[in-house]
């Protein structure tokens, strides 16, 4: 809470004429919102448009800059032509980028100086918007007995959304954070702050009380009350019941984590009885959406890349039936060619000299189609099937989905660069360029077409290529449920309450969407066994989606090897080159290379707090380390 955030903090008055902007066709609002001060809590229309703002406070990290850095656990590393990005920063141990001042470029998604409530995907930031949230909702709460013109359900929609960003608030600041201060009232301008930091369980506790509240207050759909139906079809955005669900667990299995455990009591163990809390949310979750009391489902495989961007879909929000909670999508000036950008190897098929490639190492998390994992990249194993003179062939369907690897045929149209039609990423191939191409051997394609290249043009304006990961969809609760209910019992066997999933059942839920054998008998006999595979699906179903960091932060392996390593893959063509079956392709001299290690130590587990922010009270204190 530095002088910006502290005069957010003071100076938000009552007095100040709302002036919203809606998400166009997801998040729209009355026109009648646009109130004088007098008015602006009286009905719900008024205090609707209050609350919409904090829409507008959830960063788009997808989209927050020209390129985007969101992944930045041991999954990604980026071409060495530029270095302002955070990800490069925290490849060497300075955690310290992700503040404005260490940060030239305004390139990241959590702090920067222009901040703003509008409509410009470039003017958002968690830090900054975040305080700014947590205090309006403490102002919305404050008022809510001025509903005065309204019904009940008017006021516990309105009420159940403030708490619910402001639980939400919290969670984002403290899983990279730590315990910090929870404020949960409007403080008061003219007296010194003296806020202690809490413990971690302390501030999840709280976080807790809000998320559930909220679900208890808020439909599974807003189109099924009164005043939804003023805005019908158009509430995909607005907080509702599987959100605060689902963040109540996601808070609850944090809190029970290693990492966070360990904050709060000294033990570097899970804490059952919040895995437990968690379990329980999730399979309530699970269980309203899989009777269809809630409309959300997983997306079938043959769509599983609505889950990430639409593509010439009458400008249509990505994210289908699969998408649980999402912020507003401000566009990118047509398409995005950017954020496309970034994962094309230049200068074949793309300019620009950005590029996000996923290490070799990662990859191998994605085993064969049978489900089992691959022991090592250059032995055969006869029980998996793996051949590491073929590597490509018998893989987990999601390879082939989200990976471009050698011989991939990457433009599909007239081209007059007629070799480099195919991904040419064997060792000295002329897509492996490190400057600008690919330092790994690989590509990553799962959030965008394969005719996102200069040549087929498949990101320009006419087509429409929106890209918009959302912060959680439906198969991370599955897998959430899993580890939460696994570790709670004790078992991979286990299961919450009255819901008919074990944990196993969870993760094969999963699997047998994309087509991927059952997990194996082999991995059920221990419940260290079984989190071995629950990590490796994570790792998989929620590749790139800005997950990995924070989950190996929270199990307690960020610091790790050989978590702590960046691989590329190394190999030559044999034999004649397949363009038409590239997964039959043979290769010899396969091998891995690291590429870098990162150095860290125990204070890498959390983020250093802004030094002003830090020196502003003694009971804000420094985390330990920086």
């Amino acid at each position: 809470m530095n002088n910006w955030n502290k005069r957010l903090l003071y100076i938000l008055l009552l007095g100040v004429v709302i002036s919203l902007v809606s998400c166009k066709k997801f998040l729209d609002r009355e026109p009648q919102s646009i109130v004088s001060s007098e008015d602006a809590f009286k009905n719900f229309t008024n205090f609707q448009g209050f609350t919409e703002e904090l829409y507008h406070c959830i960063p788009d990290f997808t989209n927050a800059y020209w390129t985007n850095s969101w992944n930045w656990g041991e999954d990604e590393i980026q071409s060495t032509a530029r270095d302002f990005h955070f990800i490069v920063k925290i490849d060497n141990g300075d955690f310290w980028g992700w503040q404005t001042q260490f940060d030239g470029w305004q390139a990241g998604w959590m702090d920067r100086s222009n901040t703003s409530t509008n409509d410009d995907r470039f003017a958002k930031s968690l830090w900054k918007l975040g305080w700014y949230g947590i205090r309006k909702a403490n102002m919305g709460l404050e008022n809510i007995d001025k509903l005065t013109d309204g019904t009940q359900e008017e006021k516990n929609l309105i009420k159940g959304q403030l708490l619910f960003f402001r639980g939400w608030f919290h969670f984002m600041f403290i899983q990279y954070f730590g315990g910090l201060p929870y404020i949960d009232k409007v403080l008061p301008g003219d007296q010194k702050l003296t806020l202690p930091r809490l413990k971690y369980s302390e501030c999840a506790d709280k976080a807790a009380a809000d998320f559930k509240e909220a679900a208890n207050l808020l439909p599974v759909n807003w189109d099924n009350t009164t005043a939804g139906k003023r805005t019908l079809g158009k509430n995909q955005l607005r907080i509702n019941k599987i959100m605060a669900l689902g963040y109540l667990g996601k808070n609850y299995l944090w809190a029970g984590s290693p990492l966070m455990n360990y904050e709060s009591t000294g033990n570097k163990t899970y804490q059952i009885d919040y895995c437990k809390k968690a379990a329980d949310a999730f399979a309530e979750l699970l269980q309203l959406c899989e009777t269809g009391e809630a409309s959300y489902s997983l997306v079938d495989f043959s769509k599983y890349y609505t889950n990430f961007y639409s593509n010439g879909q009458n400008w249509a929000m990505p994210g289908g039936t699969e998408a649980i909670f999402r912020g507003p999508y401000y566009g990118a000036n047509g398409s995005n060619w950017g954020t496309s950008k970034q994962y094309q190897p230049a200068p074949q098929l793309e300019g620009g000299d950005v590029k996000f490639l996923p290490t070799a190492n990662y990859v191998d998390y994605y085993g064969m189609a049978n489900g089992l994992p691959i022991k090592d990249i250059t032995q055969a194993d006869a029980e998996s099937g793996y051949d590491p003179a073929y590597p490509w062939k018998g893989r987990d369907p999601r390879f082939y989905n989200d990976i471009v690897y050698d011989g991939v045929k990457c433009v599909q149209g007239a081209t007059t660069d007629e070799p480099n039609r195919y991904a040419n990423l064997y060792t000295n191939g002329s897509y492996r360029n490190i400057s600008t191409g690919s330092r790994t051997g690989y590509l990553l394609y799962k959030f965008i077409p394969i005719t996102a290249n200069k040549y087929d043009n498949g990101y320009s304006y006419d087509k429409a290529l929106n890209i918009h990961l959302p912060y959680m969809r439906l198969a991370d609760v599955y897998l959430m449920y899993a580890e939460a209910v696994a570790q709670g019992y004790g078992t991979p066997l286990g299961k919450a309450g009255s819901y008919n999933k074990t944990a196993v059942d969870a993760v094969n839920t999963i699997r047998d969407r994309a087509g991927v054998g059952h997990v194996a008998a082999k991995f059920l006999q221990t419940l260290d066994a079984f989190m071995g595979e629950l990590r490796r699906e994570r790792a998989v179903e929620l590749s790139f989606e800005g997950h990995r960091f924070n989950d190996l932060r929270r199990w307690m392996l960020l610091i790790q090897s050989p978590y702590t390593l960046k691989k590329s893959i190394e190999f030559d063509r044999s034999g004649t080159f397949s363009a038409t079956d590239p997964r039959s392709n043979r290769v010899v001299n396969l091998r891995e290379q690291v590429i870098l290690e990162r150095k860290y130590t125990e204070k890498h587990y959390w983020l250093p707090l802004k030094n002003a922010d830090a020196n502003m009270y003694l009971e804000f204190k420094q985390n330990p380390g920086w």
